[in-house]
């Protein structure tokens, strides 16, 4: 079967319309007489100039429909004139008054895991690499932006190979600001200075992630900070991460998820997973060096802060998880690689390399991981490959328990952070997230009331305290946060934030009827990856 080699698209964007329409054209490894692309919800006009001779199989609620091209002996192109649907899953389409600025439209792209065929009919498996041009008609006096170097407005190419779900695109009223010699931040105008400032550090981390494990390999690194809508917190999207605004917390505490996208640019971008199956090898080895370049730039003990607030963020959505899903050797097959979307293959695979880092010396384990990263740059690869790599370095070694094994190993490293009990207003966002974390379920609403009065937490504007909060207040039937509640489902879209709440709420009656109501005013500005799963949770 042919596989795709160089992407080019030619778009344009109609807000009124809420499609993207042009075409596509795949340049191919003849490799086959047929060519099957993945595509969802996607309307295909022509293919090569011809509306027949061709075929769009069934709709399968996961999967999509794959488009079927016959092709001449040794073709090397083809073109597909197409169109998005209004409802594509990889697209949110913003109205003016859902942005900071509230004078535009916005436009932005979610491709992880298998989105991107909602929106270009590709091969959309990590396991095919191709390299993509770009040119993109938005209207002005909009700015569109890819994930890719720009050659002039509106024209971008990626010449290094990425896998589809890197595929990104946004268009909106944007501003950049300069950050260092290769970094900067793209936001609306009332965010960039902002959002600069809290980004400040992001060339440093790119030099600290250099000095850990070899040259970055993308050219620039900015950083778009996105609507409050985007449902994760960060998309590693080369050369332009896109970043949630709620991790804007005016101190720099909620920096590490740049950190973390950052670290994408080797562990995931560089050398990628394969399979969904396979997702550890991207989100846990990005995970732990996450925690090594916290640690370069703001010390062990930050760094240890952080992993021990996510260590046990992953023990309590094990709780809630499958035993089969705790594993970091998944299986979904038949299932929305989207499900893989836990803390498992993140901070369980990290502390999978914690704990070899420990058992071997940090010296020999980061030799082991800057040639993991030199030896597979630019490809897709499984797990076995990377035990095959493993063996070669640490001879005999075992994490069968890791990989295939349900929940933690007993020889799971423990991350100590010695937390103060006294609370004080100098706390960082990770002190007060212990503090708060600590309480008991049971807590009575007459002890959420004297916190409050004492810490004001119903009117923080920091959304990973605010979201710790509300819940409690939900548990515990707190109805003075019930209005901020309300206004916080509404205004952020963040899937980390959104599913707890929604979750605390479904477990009463009265909950769940609150939670519909909330939904009903909050959804349309949901991204769909977000809606979904709030679907699932209120059906």
């Amino acid at each position: 079967m042919s596989r795709l080699r160089h992407l080019e698209l030619d778009l344009a964007v109609s807000f009124k319309e809420r499609v993207l329409r042009g075409t596509a054209t795949l340049t191919l490894e003849p490799a086959g007489r047929t060519l099957v692309l993945d595509t969802r919800d996607l309307k295909i006009l022509k293919v090569n100039g011809s509306e027949s001779g061709w075929t769009l199989g069934e709709r399968d609620p996961i999967l999509g429909s794959a488009l079927t091209i016959p092709l001449a002996a040794g073709a090397r192109s083809v073109t597909i004139e197409y169109e998005t649907s209004p409802e594509a899953s990889g697209l949110q389409w913003l109205d003016a008054a859902q942005t900071a600025g509230k004078r535009s439209p916005f436009l932005y792209s979610q491709s992880q895991a298998i989105h991107a065929r909602s929106w270009a009919p590709l091969q959309d498996t990590p396991s095919v690499r191709f390299t993509f041009s770009a040119r993109i008609q938005a209207p002005a006096p909009l700015t569109p932006l890819m994930a890719a170097a720009r050659l002039k407005d509106g024209h971008f190419h990626m010449p290094t190979p990425i896998p589809s779900y890197l595929l990104a695109l946004a268009v909106g009223e944007l501003e950049f600001k300069p950050v260092g010699a290769r970094c900067g931040i793209w936001a609306e105008p009332p965010v960039v200075e902002k959002a600069a400032r809290e980004f400040e550090d992001v060339e440093k981390m790119v030099e600290a992630a250099e000095r850990l494990y070899g040259p970055y390999l993308w050219g620039r690194y900015d950083i778009l900070v996105l609507p409050p809508s985007f449902p994760f917190g960060g998309m590693e999207n080369p050369r332009l991460t896109f970043a949630t605004p709620t991790v804007i917390a005016g101190d720099k505490s909620l920096v590490a998820l740049v950190s973390h996208e950052l670290a994408h640019s080797w562990s995931g971008n560089l050398v990628t997973n394969a399979t969904w199956n396979d997702m550890w090898l991207n989100e846990g080895f990005t995970t732990y060096f996450e925690r090594r370049i916290q640690e370069e730039i703001y010390g062990r003990a930050r760094s240890e802060m952080e992993f021990a607030l996510e260590v046990g963020e992953l023990q309590e959505e094990m709780k809630t998880l499958k035993p089969e899903d705790t594993r970091l050797a998944g299986d979904y097959a038949g299932r929305d690689p989207d499900d893989a979307m836990t803390q498992v293959p993140y901070v369980k695979g990290a502390l999978m390399l914690r704990m070899l880092e420990e058992k071997y010396g940090r010296g020999r384990f980061d030799a082991f991981l800057r040639g993991y990263f030199e030896r597979y740059a630019f490809q897709s690869i499984t797990t076995r490959e990377f035990l095959d790599e493993l063996g070669r370095a640490f001879p005999g070694e075992d994490v069968s328990d890791w990989l295939n094994q349900p929940g933690l190993p007993a020889r799971a490293p423990k991350i100590g952070y010695d937390f103060e009990t006294a609370p004080k207003r100098t706390w960082s966002t990770q002190e007060w997230l212990h503090y708060l974390r600590a309480f008991p379920e049971d807590l009575a609403a007459s002890r959420m009331a004297e916190l409050d009065r004492q810490w004001d937490f119903t009117a923080s504007g920091n959304a990973e305290i605010a979201a710790q909060w509300l819940r409690m207040a939900v548990r515990a039937g707190y109805a003075p946060a019930y209005p901020r509640l309300e206004r916080f489902l509404i205004e952020v879209g963040r899937r980390k934030f959104v599913r707890p709440l929604y979750l605390e709420m479904a477990k009463t009656a009265e909950g769940k009827q609150r939670a519909r109501a909330i939904y009903g005013k909050a959804r349309a500005g949901y991204h769909p990856i977000t809606a979904s799963t709030v679907d699932e949770i209120l059906k």
